[in-house]
């Protein structure tokens, strides 16, 4: 018979401590796309972009996790980690689409929303061991974010009425 600690604490399969790695380097990671964000002075920054990456990652770790208790070895119960993967993807595209907006013909809010989505991206591959994947799409989306928004306006300087908005081309 299980006592009452037992029953209440699982051992993790994954060791405690990459637990903890995986969710601080989730924390960073999704801060480097959040202080892009929020020096644009965007709806969604820093805090969001962080909540994000940790939520998704910790929904990873879970879905490794729960494959490897025994509360859901029967054979009535199957498990399907991708099916969280699936609802997380989801969830967050639906936050994302709720900063999405039309207005003065412009769509507005769309970059933004792309963003939290590969917040949501970054913290799944942290969370289920990927780290280094998750790094090179940091280090990508900074560079999609940062340095393609300074040649956009190269190639596409924006007229005296846009300079508080952005245009439908680059929504954010």
């Amino acid at each position: 018979m299980e006592t009452f600690a037992q029953q209440f604490w699982h051992e993790t399969w994954v060791p405690f401590p990459v637990i903890v790695g995986r969710l601080l380097l989730a924390a960073v990671l999704g801060a480097l796309v959040g202080l892009e964000r929020e020096w644009r002075r965007r709806p969604a920054g820093l805090r969001t972009h962080i909540l994000i990456c940790l939520s998704t990652t910790t929904i990873a770790i879970l879905a490794i996790e729960i494959t490897h208790i025994d509360d859901f070895g029967g054979e009535e119960i199957r498990i399907d980690p991708l099916r969280l993967i699936e609802a997380t993807t989801a969830g967050v595209a639906f936050l994302a689409a709720g900063l999405i907006f039309f207005a003065k013909g412009d769509v507005q809010g769309l970059t933004t929303g792309a963003g939290m989505w590969l917040a949501g991206t970054m913290g799944l591959a942290v969370g289920l061991g990927f780290w280094q994947i998750a790094v090179v799409l940091t280090l990508a989306a900074v560079v999609v974010l940062g340095a393609l928004q300074m040649v956009q306006q190269k190639i596409r300087p924006q007229l005296p009425e846009d300079k508080e908005t952005d245009s439908s081309s680059d929504p954010g």
